[in-house]
């Protein structure tokens, strides 16, 4: 692999004529068999003809802050990790994760040269003995519910822009047929009383804590600095970009290009110079700064 490009972030189209026939094989085995097994049977038929050691899906639970794997096919004597990834927590893949929530396909040619950033998610795919990792999103209604993708793991794989866009429809078609049924309705009822948690990890320490908790989150860098609301600040490994993706959007949104705040954590909002707006939270010393193009989000987040 050496002088080869390892990863590719690529966003599907509609213009490419030379795509594999999957999409009709899949659109085929969801009206025949019901969405679970047409997913399982679509897994070993793509599997099969893209040189795949290992074709999965994860779906999200809830709260987007844990995953499991629900379907895997594997070739031969590849080895399955169905049963291992119940319930993990989504920071385990969060660079991977940050490009799902943006609807893009991860094409990842060679898993031992992810950037730094991803260190996470490649020891986890080392783990599996992953050598190439082909990942695109598995959307409803705009709403990310899972991924599906391939593994290689007896040699590289240099995946091809038409593969990665017959699995995003493939992928598309599995979001309609599963996802807008009522019993995932009844799933999501099911989880909403568990209580969500995300994992803090510095200097070979993890640490649980609950999103309520945290106050706000600034970039320091390639790290993030986490405000808890009893105070104290943990300095995260991963960069601000990845927490924006992890942190529900339903209760935190940006400030500053450098900032997020937690909208319940909010003790008052200084607008008393026009040229530096001001927020605190209840449980961080320093006011933190608003920049402009964040004011509009702000007042409507606020009611101000």
């Amino acid at each position: 692999m050496k002088n080869a490009v390892k990863y590719e972030i690529h966003t599907p189209t509609d213009a490419d004529n030379s795509l594999p026939d999957w999409p009709y094989q899949c659109a085929m085995n969801l009206l025949k068999y019901p969405a679970d097994q047409a997913i399982s049977e679509q897994l070993a038929f793509m599997g099969e003809r893209v040189g795949a050691d290992r074709a999965w899906m994860l779906e999200y639970r809830p709260d987007m802050l844990r995953f499991r794997n629900t379907h895997e096919w594997c070739r031969g004597q590849t080895e399955p990790f169905v049963q291992q990834l119940q319930d993990a927590p989504t920071t385990l893949m969060a660079w991977l994760h940050r490009y799902m929530m943006k609807g893009q396909a991860v094409l990842m040619h060679d898993v031992d040269s992810l950037p730094w950033t991803a260190k996470d998610i490649q020891l986890e795919l080392l783990r599996q003995g992953n050598k190439s990792v082909l990942n695109v999103p598995v959307c409803h209604n705009n709403t990310l519910y899972g991924i599906i993708g391939f593994d290689t793991t007896i040699r590289h794989k240099i995946w091809s822009a038409a593969e990665a866009c017959a699995l995003y429809r493939c992928a598309n078609l599995i979001g309609q047929a599963k996802f807008s049924q009522d019993h995932k309705q009844n799933e999501r009822t099911e989880h909403q009383s568990a209580n969500p948690v995300i994992y803090l990890s510095t200097r070979g320490i993890t640490r649980g804590v609950s999103p309520a908790s945290i106050a706000g989150v600034r970039s320091a860098g390639n790290y993030s600095e986490v405000w808890l609301e009893d105070g104290s600040m943990i300095l995260d490994s991963r960069a601000l970009g990845v927490w924006a993706a992890l942190l529900p959007a339903t209760t935190f949104f940006r400030i500053h290009r450098t900032a997020i705040v937690n909208a319940l954590q909010v003790k008052d909002v200084d607008r008393r110079n026009i040229d530096r707006w001001q927020i605190r939270m209840q449980s961080v010393a320093s006011a933190w700064p608003v920049s402009r193009s964040y004011r509009k989000l702000l007042r409507e987040r606020m009611g101000i």
